[in-house]
């Protein structure tokens, strides 16, 4: 019982180093057609990048069915697999771009930060010289800004990483109407 609750925790901790790997070299590489869509306006409830969710629940799913055949810890590695990506659908789906009606505003610590991270990341337009790579993890907001500051110079890029920073409030009194 111990190796499996290991297994899990391990493989959880793990996926947010795979996600950041995934994100940064594949949707932001030969996989930017899928998720390009993640990057403009969503029409409707369902987007292309949302094939990424697919095909990661695919493989947990199957790693599941093998262990449960005897190909013991795969189970443990898809249910830690699976559990990264409920995390990820509260927090990446719900919280940051808020595709599920629970509306809660982040207006200070790690969730706020977080938030923040991915606005920056979503400040850049298209697939290169972006930053925060990470779901479930961002470095600090004042270390991305430097980031973004070296990659693409100048103050227009400080004016637009502050008002990706600014989009914050503006959402939340958007959320608070409904």
């Amino acid at each position: 019982m111990f190796t499996s609750l290991l297994t899990f925790l391990i493989t959880l901790a793990a996926m947010e180093g795979v996600a950041y790997l995934a994100h940064k070299y594949i949707m932001h590489g030969f996989g930017w057609g899928w998720h390009r869509s993640h990057h403009e306006p969503r029409h409707g409830v369902f987007e292309k990048n949302d094939l990424y969710a697919v095909v990661f629940a695919g493989l947990a799913i199957t790693l599941i069915a093998l262990g449960t055949a005897g190909w013991y810890p795969l189970q443990w590695i898809g249910a830690g697999m699976t559990g990264y990506g409920l995390l990820y659908f509260i927090a990446h789906d719900g919280l940051v771009h808020r595709r599920w009606p629970l509306r809660i505003v982040p207006r200070h610590g790690y969730l706020k930060r977080l938030y923040q991270a991915h606005l920056m990341h979503h400040a850049v337009q298209g697939k290169d010289g972006c930053v925060s790579f990470g779901f479930l993890y961002s470095p600090t907001i004042e270390q991305l800004k430097a980031q973004l500051r070296a990659r693409h110079g100048g103050p227009l890029r400080e004016q637009r990483v502050d008002a990706a920073k600014a989009a914050a409030p503006a959402a939340d009194s958007d959320a608070s109407r409904g």
